[in-house]
């Protein structure tokens, strides 16, 4: 890696409604960066607005032609990319696609991984091909008519109804009653144009963090979410006080590691790069999969940093591990 800090981009921001999340993981990542070991910059992307955020807090617009800025007209390359989008286009495969096409270093996912794991739908079907437990669930396009008798007699309530391709459970509900299924559906619609509807699952949530390298595994420990709310929705997950996350997860450890085994498993499945997060209910203490968070929150109160440190790991170490992999590849 050298001792001349290396050029880091975090980017974050992106065309979501994670995008303030998606910012506070971005300057969670920076203060946490050794200053001595990467000269870090935010690059705030939304739409074709693609700007770099100085020390200062001056903004330099990027050229998108190959990812440079020119502060006080000299221009500066990046060496590698962190990539903290929440949501389109960082986590649905666009962003990494174009890293890709330009030959830019950078963390998490490959665009086919990305693109499979952001359609919840599509990566669970994928998964139960592969004997994955995975609930129940149909998806309905933005041009079709629901049918809410076959919502009710193949998925059966309550259940959940969700965006597709979304993230921080922006946009979901759970359905208790008929008359709830075309409100909750037109909530979903207004954050993507495919949506899921569900099957409800009684049990215990569970969450796991892992990262692989080629010289390196790190399968956290599990972290049990207990929501204040009816579900682990946007409130409960970024609201102080409204769910209790406990890491280590109180439960035998016999099953602990059977979710992170399995996690392991998915991981390899899915073709996993990079730190991501999967989300679990237990069932009479089987593991059903939910999603995988391939880009997962970096924030002060995110999961997967706490599950890093109470693992020996800092910020600045994790990160260090994941650049010198993106740019080892």
């Amino acid at each position: 890696m050298g001792d001349k800090p290396l050029n880091i981009a975090i980017v974050a921001g992106g065309d979501s409604g994670e995008y303030e999340i998606s910012i506070q993981s971005a300057e969670n990542i920076l203060a946490n960066l050794n200053p001595g070991q990467y000269d870090a910059r935010i690059v705030e992307i939304r739409g074709k607005n693609w700007m770099v955020r100085d020390l200062n807090g001056k903004r330099y617009p990027i050229n998108r032609h190959d990812f440079t800025w020119q502060p006080n007209g000299v221009m500066r390359h990046f060496d590698a990319v962190i990539n903290s989008i929440h949501g389109t286009p960082g986590e649905n495969g666009i962003l990494p696609a174009y890293f890709d096409l330009i030959g830019m270093p950078y963390t998490g996912c490959r665009s086919f991984c990305g693109g499979l794991t952001f359609s919840k739908y599509y990566c669970n079907k994928f998964l139960s091909q592969c004997g994955i437990l995975v609930p129940a669930s149909l998806i309905i396009r933005n041009q079709e008519k629901p049918d809410i008798e076959n919502i009710i007699t193949t998925i059966a309530l309550p259940c959940f109804i969700k965006p597709n391709n979304g993230g921080s459970s922006c946009g979901t509900s759970r359905v208790n009653q008929s008359e709830e299924i075309v409100p909750a559906l037109q909530k979903a619609m207004k954050e993507d144009r495919e949506v899921v509807v569900e099957q409800f699952l009684a049990g215990k949530e569970v969450t796991c963090g892992l990262f692989k390298t080629p010289d390196r595994t790190e399968v956290f420990p599990l972290t049990e979410i207990i929501s204040r709310k009816e579900f682990f929705d946007y409130e409960a997950k970024y609201t102080p006080g409204m769910s209790d996350e406990i890491t280590p997860a109180c439960i035998p450890d016999a099953i602990s590691r059977s979710v992170q085994d399995l996690s392991s498993h998915i991981y390899d499945l899915l073709n996993c790069r990079g730190v991501v997060r999967m989300d679990y209910i237990l069932v009479d203490q089987v593991p059903w999969f939910l999603e995988v968070n391939t880009i997962p929150g970096m924030t002060q109160h995110s999961i997967v940093p706490k599950q890093a440190s109470i693992s020996g790991l800092s910020l600045n170490e994790l990160f260090g591990i994941l650049l010198k992999d993106a740019m080892m590849r």
